[in-house]
């Protein structure tokens, strides 16, 4: 990329000039407007027709140099000013394949638009738009259409007119109907209603052959047609926020990997609907009103998340346990009686702990019967838990520390999870080095812990680790044994550095930081890490976000609300995680 400096203070970039010239083209250059202005200055306007102040103060330029002669404007930026409106003298810049302008205060746009014939990308989002004009229509190669965040209440009928469009933003605004002609958008992939007043959606979209992705959150939608069951292209449904009762009938969805539909008054799982979703990974039910899980939730072989929290579910199937690639779930906020308590807080799933509890004999947190053959040490000790349930439990006690007679109680029955969580340890139990040929799931949240202990350090099984709401400032390097730990949460905690030695766990899959007071990340130590799928770094002091996290491509979950710093802004983060890494890529420098 070559930076051509003009006299007037502005710099016109072209991407690969040189390598153009010599094969007798150059390629069109990108105009950066980064001032805040209140309106586009006339020159820029004329680029293409006016001779720069540069070739007239010198007469020496060779024609190979007269790039001004051989050029016209293909990109033209000027987001995030303050511009209330848009010359009709954007038809003077025919070239165009790409117009930027969102974060402004446009109320309207030019009817001059319709005459870039080349435009592919506009983007007017994060305006004041009550409309658009129809000459939008006359596009012929648009493929990305971007008006989010505007006050439209509707849309050109005519809008099924770009037939090129692939990429159609709408959300935020106050939509209440969807043009029928949307019909005949067949090459369309990313279709966004959100965050609109729709009641409904036409059946017309299931002609919508290519769509992949489809998000109708926060409407008021009570159905959904079930023509959109055709759309054999669809890979993830958005239905979050609406007033559904029902989980949609998908039967030709058989690409469909991610439902999201979350936030509705869903009561009943339909077995024959989950067979039609073979190839689903992403289920997302939380904050409904679903009673029962039903046996036949097995057919979901492929599937990595399910998100069942702040129902009515009071048990579940054993047959869960029988999903083989699921690696998150969600239950937290259910009257759940045969589930481990434990396990609720725990949204990462460890393959060595069993899910749900045999419905004889007492649960984890009650105390056996005391018998004559029961030792005075191990009346206090859940015996059962540790020999069916691999589960060693002193926890909610408020103890200082942990009786020798928890420990003793174990013998020779190999742990593999430990529940000390909700007391007064200001350390690392010493005995629990004992545990380390077995144990793999250790919670101490909710105590007051300040160091690491190197006997921590040996449990070299261990996968699961809740050390949140302690006193923690640093974690120490010895923790790099600890190979296979894919989760650890240190919520709640007293970090302002992140603790570098997490650089150095490859099997990390979730690092939970939130709450804390981490000032700074690696993006580029975070990249090694290419098994991590969630990175809560909500509430600290970022005081910036480095671009290269964008590189992160794995990231599932990226969580930054509640810092301080100004980019992304709020909006780019309610987008999710997808648009904050693609935000940060396009902001590296190149």
């Amino acid at each position: 990329t070559h930076i051509l400096p003009r006299m007037d203070g502005q710099e016109l970039e072209s991407e690969g000039e040189e390598a153009e010239k010599e094969c007798g083209t150059i390629r069109k250059c990108p105009f950066l407007w980064g001032e805040v202005e209140l309106e586009v200055p006339e020159h820029v306007w004329r680029i293409n027709l006016d001779t720069p102040e540069e070739a007239q103060q010198n007469l020496s330029f060779g024609a190979a140099d007269r790039w001004w002669e051989q050029t016209d404007l293909t990109k033209l930026i000027l987001a995030s000013n303050k511009l209330q409106s848009l010359s009709e003298d954007v038809q003077l810049l025919p070239a165009l394949t790409m117009l930027d302008v969102h974060d402004n205060q446009l109320t309207s746009l030019p009817s001059a638009l319709g005459q870039l014939e080349n435009l592919q990308k506009l983007d007017v989002s994060h305006n004041k738009l009550r409309s658009l004009p129809e000459e939008l229509l006359q596009l012929p190669r648009l493929r990305s259409l971007l008006v989010q965040h505007n006050e439209l209440s509707q849309l050109p009928e005519g809008l099924g007119q770009l037939l090129s469009l692939e990429e159609l933003d709408v959300s935020n605004n106050q939509l209440t109907a969807i043009p029928t002609s949307f019909a005949l958008l067949v090459n369309l992939v990313r279709l966004n209603l959100a965050c609109n007043q729709l009641k409904e959606l036409p059946a017309d979209l299931s002609a919508m052959k290519s769509l992949r992705q489809l998000d109708c959150t926060k409407n008021y939608l009570e159905t959904v047609p079930p023509k959109l069951a055709t759309m054999a292209s669809l890979e993830q449904l958005y239905l979050r926020k609406n007033k559904l009762r029902s989980l949609p009938e998908l039967p030709s969805c058989k690409l469909l990997k991610e439902l999201h539909a979350g936030e509705n008054q869903i009561e009943i799982l339909n077995a024959e609907n989950l067979k039609q979703l073979s190839s689903l990974c992403v289920l997302e039910l939380r904050d409904n009103k679903i009673k029962a899980v039903p046996e036949e939730i097995t057919v979901l072989q492929k599937l990595e998340r399910l998100d069942l929290a702040n129902n009515d579910i009071s048990r579940l199937p054993y047959t869960l346990g029988n999903l083989p690639q699921l690696k998150f779930l969600a239950l937290e906020g259910n009257p759940l009686r045969t589930i481990r308590r434990d396990l609720l807080q725990v949204t990462q799933l460890c393959p060595c702990t069993p899910l749900v509890s045999p419905d004889d004999g007492p649960g984890p947190n009650e105390e056996p019967p005391v018998t004559a053959m029961t030792l005075p040490s191990q009346s206090k000790v859940n015996i059962h838990a540790i020999a069916t349930l691999k589960l060693l439990e002193y926890s909610d006690k408020q103890a200082a520390e942990i009786p020798e007679a928890v420990f003793d109680a174990v013998g020779n029955n190999p742990v593999a999870t430990v529940n000390f969580s909700k007391n007064q340890l200001r350390e690392i139990p010493p005995r629990l080095v004992e545990l380390k040929e077995s144990v793999c799931d250790v919670s101490l949240g909710f105590n007051k812990i300040s160091s690491i202990s190197s006997g921590l350090c040996l449990l070299q099984k261990l996968t699961h680790l809740d050390l949140r709401n302690n006193v923690l400032t640093a974690l120490p390097e010895e923790m790099e044994a600890l190979k296979r730990l894919h989760t650890i949460n240190l919520a709640f905690n007293r970090f302002k550095v992140f603790p570098s030695v997490l650089y150095h766990l490859p099997a990390l899959e979730n690092i939970l930081l939130s709450n804390n007071q981490v000032g700074s990340i690696d993006p580029v130590q975070l990249k090694g890490l290419d098994k991590l799928g969630t990175l809560d770094l909500q509430n600290n002091d970022l005081l910036q976000v480095p671009p290269e996290l964008g590189n992160c491509e794995n990231l599932r979950s990226l969580l930054l609300e509640g810092n301080p710093f100004r980019t992304p802004r709020a909006a780019v983060l309610a987008k999710g995680t997808a648009a904050v890494l693609e935000y940060l890529r396009s902001r590296i420098p190149s």
